[in-house]
């Protein structure tokens, strides 16, 4: 992270999922898979799919806020997945949570979360938890930028592309051009 850029952590689905998504956006500077939120040290992948360690998978996003706002990521991230099960995002075990990095998107978070069910947007409350960031850990390797390196894969032709749509077709002025529909 450089003193231009700061970092969010989302955790909403698999991180094969959400990677694909945020890495298409204007200001993104990199997208990391991971884990946080748990209670074992450097934990792995199997370890966290176990559910013995209390992680959940999580992107790690630097950014530009002078590119995109703190705001449009939250937008995004709420808009391509199920903030509405509670540990789970269709068949798949997973927690809806945004790890805040300061006070300000602390606020940010609660507060569109508190919109979102003041508006009942998704016609059920909004389950995704706002916790603080204590501890980050990458994920192992070959989970970095796997759906760009495995898009022929079963899970990633049925699962990324809908949430790809999406955010083409309701986010196309925060796109890289390269990504661009």
């Amino acid at each position: 992270m450089t003193q231009e850029t700061e970092l969010a952590v989302f955790g909403g689905g698999c991180f094969w999922c959400t990677e694909a998504v945020f890495d298409e956006l204007e200001g993104v500077v990199s997208v990391t898979p991971g884990y946080a939120g748990g209670n074992v040290k450097n934990p792995t992948y199997e370890r966290v799919c176990s559910g013995e360690t209390g992680h959940a998978e999580v992107i790690r996003i630097e950014f530009n806020p002078r590119k995109i706002e703190f705001k449009d990521l939250l937008s995004v991230f709420f808009a391509t997945h199920d903030p509405t099960t509670l540990n789970r995002q269709g068949a798949d075990v997973y927690r809806s949570v945004v790890f805040y990095a300061d006070e300000e998107q602390r606020r940010q978070a609660q507060s569109l979360i508190k919109e979102l069910n003041d508006a009942n947007s998704f016609g059920r409350p909004v389950v995704t938890t706002a916790e603080p960031l204590r501890e980050f850990y990458p994920a192992e390797d070959y989970h970095r930028k796997y759906y760009a390196n495995n898009t022929y894969q079963p899970y990633c032709q049925i699962t990324i592309p809908p949430k790809l749509n999406k955010l083409h077709k309701q986010y196309s002025g925060l796109l890289k051009s390269r990504a661009k529909p």
